[in-house]
């Protein structure tokens, strides 16, 4: 048969998309080690990822922990399932909780709702896997205790939170026991993580939200002035959802209903379809520019309305539909870059990994700290770092993401999906990076979706982030004939060096070939790995 994917396009890279009919793709490489370890014991692609997502926790604490909060789909053979695993407030949490505050707490115990990252790895492996909880932690609790050399990406961002965090509750003892960040390649141990994790997995999560590791999480918490309590971990489920759609290119692309902001690459994606679009080359001026405004518009949407689904004013679907969508687009001028704002339809630090096997089974996931290292909140005696996304919400009232009790923030965090027009698996995909993961989600759909190009392709483009009214970040390496071009159109271009700092995030890709084996990619720009068998 014909070759479906474009292997003659590429842009700047060492790496060739990695075929196999396994497949591991992850933002560190002694992670992605662990998944293919499960692989090649047996076990399945939910037990591959289970066992990346827990040694992620150890050898990249810039991004994650076992504090964090986590998202995941898996195509199970036949079907998607989608798992929100993201913690909710603390019950005390109200509007005088915070009152004389002008925005919530960045770092320390203010800024942690409950941790749900635990109840992702018990979930996923309950209802699909097929190795015990004890073997998937085992590598994680190998590199924990023996120790892992730091990579140089983790290394630098390891430095920078050193900086700002020392002074947090708990931190500078696991993290900074010398009062300095570990430096490019030192073994860095933690064997107080690695008992928490075999705690974890031997009580199939049980420690962590209603024993020993939640008392002293909880006696930690009231030490420095936090509001969470027992209750409030016990209180904590993770939901099995499903996944809100929209077709694109002749497929369908599949993200989590909000908490998360993967609505906005849906809305952009079904912009897109409105236009004319697709019929110029990907790295042309007209292609760059439809897509950063059809993404202006759904972030301009998403910053207003969107929030815990139980929460909004409105549904998701009514931000979905296709007379809205329509509306939308007819804003957006082909010619000219635009200042936009939100709409009103009437009623009617972050790690990504992906997993697939031979079998069919697929898994997109996402874990995160939010902000690096996040609250900067680490519980003595145990290495259980706390993620801030408690600082997601807002102190508005009238704002749908206002602060409440028991009510989940605004996530970053978004894993993503496609199928193709007969419904048959197409890509797991995700991108790492704050704001920019809607962003990268269209990106990467349009790219494969709409373009054909190859995995690896596709993440090593130069890639584009809106950050406010005209205002795009945008990397160095396109066409300066493309960018003279675009801001002769009115956009206002910040270019940037991709090899600096973590703005663009980092991407991972499996793709399913018609002939049943898998095209896998992983972020040149980082430390990220695609293994395949």
């Amino acid at each position: 048969m014909s070759q479906p994917y474009d292997f003659n396009v590429a842009y700047p890279t060492l790496r060739p998309t990695m075929m196999g009919a396994n497949a591991v793709s992850a933002s560190q490489p002694l992670a992605a080690q662990a998944g293919m370890r499960m692989l090649m014991l047996g076990g399945n692609a939910v037990d591959a990822a289970v066992a990346t997502a827990m040694a992620l926790t150890v050898v990249e604490p810039s991004g994650c922990g076992v504090g964090s909060d986590a998202f995941a789909i898996v195509w199970d053979g036949e079907k998607t399932h989608a798992l929100n695993a993201s913690g909710r407030s603390p019950a005390a949490w109200n509007a005088d909780y915070f009152a004389g505050q002008t925005a919530m707490p960045t770092y320390g115990w203010n800024a942690v709702s409950v941790p749900g990252a635990v109840s992702a790895w018990v979930e996923l492996a309950k209802k699909f896997g097929t190795l015990p909880l004890t073997t998937l932690a085992q590598p994680a609790i190998d590199y924990a205790r023996q120790g892992f050399p730091v990579s140089p990406l983790i290394a630098r961002l390891w430095k920078n939170a050193v900086s700002k965090l020392h002074d947090q509750p708990g931190f500078s003892a696991c993290f900074a026991s010398q009062g300095v960040a570990p430096e490019i390649g030192e073994i860095f141990r933690n064997p107080a993580l690695a008992n928490t994790l075999e705690l974890i997995a031997k009580t199939q999560g049980e420690a962590f939200y209603r024993g020993e590791l939640a008392e002293k999480m909880i006696a930690h918490c009231q030490q420095f002035g936090g509001a969470m309590t027992l209750a409030d971990l016990d209180n904590h489920r993770a939901d099995w959802v499903e996944t809100l759609t929209q077709s694109f290119a002749g497929g369908t692309v599949h993200e989590l209903p909000p908490n998360g902001q993967g609505i906005a690459t849906l809305m952009a994606l079904g912009m897109l379809e409105k236009l004319d679009f697709g019929h110029q080359p990907v790295d042309s001026v007209q292609t760059l520019h439809l897509s950063i405004e059809a993404m202006k518009l759904a972030l301009a949407d998403l910053d207003q309305h969107i929030a815990d689904s139980d929460h909004m004013p409105l549904t998701p679907q009514q931000l979905l539909s296709d007379e809205y969508l329509t509306q939308r687009a007819s804003l957006i001028d082909p010619l000219r870059a635009s200042d936009v704002s939100y709409g009103s339809p009437k009623p009617g630090g972050t790690v990504y990994l992906t997993t697939a096997d031979a079998s069919g089974i697929m898994v997109s996931f996402i874990q995160s700290n939010y902000m690096g290292f996040g609250s900067g909140v680490v519980v003595p005696d145990t290495g259980i770092s706390l993620q801030n996304r408690g600082c997601g919400f807002v102190l508005d009232p009238t704002h749908a993401n206002c602060v409440a009790p028991n009510k989940r923030p605004l996530h970053t965090i978004i894993p993503a999906f496609a199928t193709d027009a007969a419904g048959k698996p197409l890509m797991s995909f995700g991108l790492m990076g704050g704001p920019m993961q809607a962003q990268g989600h269209l990106q990467l759909a349009i790219r494969i979706m709409r373009y054909g190009q190859n995995p690896q392709a596709a993440i090593d483009a130069p890639r584009w982030r809106v950050i406010a009214g005209r205002q795009v970040a945008i990397e160095s390496t396109l066409d300066t004939n493309t960018l003279a071009a675009l801001r002769a159109m009115g956009h206002e271009l910040l270019v940037e060096d991709p090899l600096q700092g973590h703005s663009f995030g980092g991407a991972q890709v499996i793709l399913r070939h018609p002939q049943g084996h898998y095209l896998a990619g992983s972020e040149s720009r980082k430390d990220g790995q695609a293994l395949v068998m």
